[in-house]
This record gives structure tokens, sequence and C-alpha cells, in this order.
């Protein structure tokens, strides 16, 4: 017991509650606990009865499974769909699949973005678009969002262009890289990195400037690739497209001062998408205090509605919404 860690418990406890219940407490965690519990429940196969009854005695548990506790991928992934949905479980099983194969940048995952900015300067652009390619969305839009406003473009440009990295070219960088940070994990198979999709998500953590910066930057390399990366992107103006039960639970989420200066110079279609999911008086507030504000700060819009949007964000990744692009298809009840 004294060489558990806590996720190690947890995920034993988890296993042993049966996958309703163990579902109902995943779902009350945020995404990154729920991707560690789910990498461990993965490692588990049969647990030794006697250290399954001193977990649960540690958490003052009232029953025990059987003779030894099962689990494996299968109940790792019934876990996750039951927690988040089976398309944000897909996504999560592959991200946590390839994790545990080994990943050549691991060592970077954790260090600052500042650090590792550092330790990229002076590296060719198809090197540093492939590192950022391996990295977590939110820390690779961190190094990005620090690179040079032309490098950056650049680097956008190439990782939207990637498609399969070779794990020589791989191994050569990451060998470079290991002579200045830490020890890496050679990868042993042909992975798909990179493309318009990962670019996506790590603009679309980036601040209003940054994101302005690497479109700009990217449009001027290739306009056509730009425009598919914006068509993919979710802005303020697509809220037209959140279901009213998605809008409530993202208004709930946003102040009405912030609110109000997000609305301003909005079309009608996106107000009156606001408004509606609104109650009566608090719909009341919101117009008074848009009426008092007068003239705002075109960034201060920005801003106001750049937070809306990395709520609105949060919501999906956490599985409490499903944002609709627009052209998708209906879902049908």
């Amino acid at each position: 017991m004294s060489t558990l860690t806590g996720s190690q418990k947890a995920a034993m406890l988890l296993v042993q509650l049966g996958r309703d219940r163990a579902a109902r407490v995943m779902a009350r965690l945020d995404v990154a606990e729920i991707e560690e519990l789910t990498a461990e429940i993965m490692r588990l196969d049969r647990v030794d009865q006697a250290m399954a009854d001193e977990v649960l005695e540690e958490f003052y548990a009232a029953s025990v499974i059987g003779p030894g506790v099962g689990g494996g991928m299968g109940l790792a992934q019934h876990l996750l769909e039951a927690s988040l949905g089976a398309d944000q479980a897909a996504g999560v099983m592959e991200r946590l699949q390839t994790s545990m194969a080994g990943q050549p940048f691991e060592f970077l995952q954790q260090a600052d973005a500042r650090q590792v900015i550092s330790l990229l300067s002076g590296e060719h652009p198809q090197a540093i678009a492939l590192v950022l390619a391996h990295l977590r969305p939110e820390h690779a839009s961190a190094i990005l969002a620090g690179l040079e406003p032309g490098l950056q473009g650049e680097v956008a440009h190439r990782i939207a262009l990637m498609e399969r990295a070779s794990p020589d070219v791989v191994a050569v960088i990451a060998d470079s890289l290991q002579r200045k940070a830490s020890t890496v994990l050679a990868p042993r198979e042909l992975a798909p990195v990179g493309g318009v999709q990962p670019l996506v998500e790590i603009i679309n953590r980036a601040d209003p400037t940054t994101e302005k910066l690497i479109l700009e930057g990217l449009s001027s390399r290739d306009e056509a690739l730009a425009e598919e990366v914006r068509s993919r992107m979710f802005v303020f103006g697509d809220i037209v497209l959140l279901e009213d039960r998605a809008m409530q639970l993202v208004l709930r989420q946003v102040e009405t001062s912030e609110l109000s200066v997000a609305l301003k110079g909005v079309s009608v279609e996106v107000r009156d998408t606001v408004l509606r999911n609104l109650s009566e008086r608090a719909r009341e507030n919101l117009v008074e205090e848009i009426d008092l504000l007068g003239p705002v700060r075109l960034s201060q819009v920005e801003d106001a509605r750049a937070g809306i949007v990395q709520a609105i964000r949060r919501l999906e990744e956490s599985g409490q919404i499903v944002i609709r692009r627009d052209g998708e298809d209906e879902f049908v009840a």
C-alpha cells in the first residue's frame, strides 16, 4: 500500500464501485483528473484482494468486489463513455494509448512555456512544428504565442500541412533537444501528428491578439488553408449555433458585466440568441446595462467575447454541451 500513488488507489476504488457508480463519480471530475484515473484503470489487470481491501478501508468503503479486481481497457472505455460521451471518450482514449506507449517529447509536457521557447530558439520551423504537434493543445498554444510573429505563421502553416512524421526524423530532433534538456523516449511506430484540427485546437486556446497574428501569418502563406482553419474554429458569432439548453448553461458561467460588453455591436441574430435565453428580469437588466455603457473600446469587446468563447470551449471539452458547427447534420432524438 505504501508504494501506491493516490491516483492508483483512486483507480482501484473506482473499479470496485462498479461501472455505473464509478461513472457517476468520474462525471464530477474535470477532464484532466478523468484522463489520469482512466490511465491508471487501463493499467490494472488483477489486483490482490488483500490490497483491494486495504484501499477500501482507507476510503471508508462498505463493500468489496469478489476475489480480485478486474480493470483493463474495456472498463476504462466504458467509464469514459459514461462520463464524457462516446465522441469525447474516443479522443481521450486515443491520447492515453499514445502517451502510454511513450511520447518522444514527454519531458516537455510539464516544462514552463518560456523554458520550451528558449529550448526551441534557433530550431528550424519544421522542427518546432513537430514538437508543438506532440504537445497538449493548451501547452502548445502558450508556446506558439511566445514565438516571434513572423515565426508563428510559419510554424502554424507547417503544423496544418503535417500528416505523419518519420520516427527517424523525430528521433533526430529529440536527440538534439535531449542535449539541452533531459531524456526522451524514441517513438516505435509511425504516428499521426499535426494537421488542421490540432492547429485549430492550439489557436482556440490562444488570446485574441495571438489568434489574429497566427491567422494573418497563415493567410499570407496559404489563404485557402487559413480559411479552412477559420471555418473549424468556434468564434463568438457562432453562439447562434448553440441549442437553447446549451446557451442557458453558458450564460450561467458569464457575468452580466462581461456579457454586456461582449454584445456591443453584435448582429441582431446574436443579440436575440442571448436575450431569448434569459429570464425576463435578467433580460431587462442586461439591456439596461448595455445602454448605460456608451462607447466601448474594441479591444475590451474582443476580450469579453474571447472570455465567453473560452467558457463555451471548456463546457464542450467537459462534455456538458455539444457545439453544432455550421453545415453539420442535425441530431435526431
